[in-house]
């Protein structure tokens, strides 16, 4: 089976990527595999204050998570699956594409604003030669309607 991999982070562009990862594994029978990356910054603490951030983390990335996986069984009948993990965000997005034979495409969602289309977005854009999967960029202003036209 295909999967798409698509980054949960809090970004609005995020959300039109999960709607097309999901449409798009709807309509061509494959999977979805949802990435939230902890990057490592966030710990810089005593031991003990890092390990209870990082279990708060932890916690509202799977709250967030089944927000979209209800919305991807309910309304698209993909059942996803979510995969945590800590490091710098385009290094553990590449390290999840070579750990799961399974990922076909990695979906990204660019923003919007006169700062660019965002951080990965701009990276995995400058080395996607390289890459070991194609990449499908999502406007994050593309409408509902839109993107359900394109999948």
């Amino acid at each position: 089976m295909r999967k798409f991999l698509v980054v949960l982070d809090d970004s609005r562009e995020c959300l039109n990527a999960m709607r097309f990862a999901a449409m798009r594994a709807a309509k061509s029978g494959g999977g979805v595999a949802i990435l939230s990356v902890i990057p490592p910054d966030e710990f810089n603490h005593w031991i003990g204050v890092g390990d209870i951030m990082r279990e708060e983390a932890r916690e509202r990335i799977h709250a967030h998570f089944e927000v979209f996986a209800k919305w991807m069984r309910d309304k698209q009948g993909v059942d996803p699956e979510l995969v945590i993990r800590e490091g710098d965000p385009a290094t553990e997005i590449l390290a999840q594409v070579q750990d799961d034979s399974e990922i076909g495409l990695l979906v990204l969602g660019a923003a919007v604003d006169k700062k660019g289309p965002g951080p990965l977005v701009s990276h995995m854009t400058r080395n996607a030669g390289s890459l070991p999967v194609p990449v499908t960029i999502v406007p994050g202003d593309l409408s509902k309607e839109r993107l359900e036209a394109i999948t």
